[in-house]
């Protein structure tokens, strides 16, 4: 656990703390505040907006709309205080432009979605990536996930991290086929995700010890 993103900071090489700092520098100096927003601290307005955010996100991506506005609007009805929506609010008019959304967990937080509007430099980078981190470590959470892919995330202090989800497949020639084939492809996830931490770790720490905690055994990376 860090005491704050100035200890998180340290334990990167460098190069890559340099520019983090440089990305929220660019933020600090826009015409525009970061705000993290919990419980009632999220209001209707917020969820509006946010849902606008969404929905631009899907189109750039080329993805459907799964969640509706309705959706979220329940979210911050019944699990209000285990939300928390990273919202950059234009100084001046006021207008939220971007927002990143978490869910609190009991010893990691969650980054599910984002989405703006507008665009600012590195501010994608702020809301999802460094806020997310700065906030883990004030409610003194072990880990933040920030979601698949992104190998942009791993320079930002993001190391790719096996997980899993469950499954259940009532045919059992076609559960049978999905198993022989997910034990193909496993070979090729635990090869990438050794070769990713090991050449794009920001860490000072050798990345070969994060693999090991996974039972990712590799040699010592140079």
């Amino acid at each position: 656990k860090f005491e704050s993103f100035d200890d998180f900071l340290a334990e990167l090489r460098q190069g890559k703390r340099k520019n983090i700092r440089q990305e929220r520098k660019k933020v600090q100096k826009a015409n525009i505040v970061v705000k993290r927003l919990c419980g009632k601290d999220i209001e209707k307005k917020h969820w509006d907006a946010f849902y606008d955010f969404y929905l631009n996100t899907v189109d750039q991506k080329w993805g459907q709309a799964y969640l509706t506005k309705n959706f979220f609007y329940m979210l911050g009805e019944r699990m209000a205080d285990q939300v928390l929506l990273v919202a950059a609010e234009e100084i001046g008019t006021g207008e939220l432009v971007a927002g990143a959304l978490n869910l609190i967990g009991r010893d990691c937080l969650y980054g599910r979605n984002w989405g703006c509007i507008k665009q600012y430099d590195s501010l994608h980078f702020e809301l999802c990536y460094y806020q997310a981190i700065e906030a883990a470590i004030e409610r003194g959470m072990n880990r933040v996930e920030a979601g698949a892919q992104g190998q942009h995330k791993i320079s930002r202090g993001y190391l790719p991290t096996l997980t899993y989800s469950s499954h259940y497949l009532r045919d059992a020639k076609f559960r049978e086929a999905v198993r022989a084939a997910m034990g193909e492809e496993q070979q090729q996830i635990l090869y990438t995700t050794a070769m990713l931490a090991l050449q794009e770790s920001p860490f000072k720490e050798d990345p070969s010890l994060h693999l090991a905690k996974q039972g990712i055994m590799v040699g010592r990376a140079e």
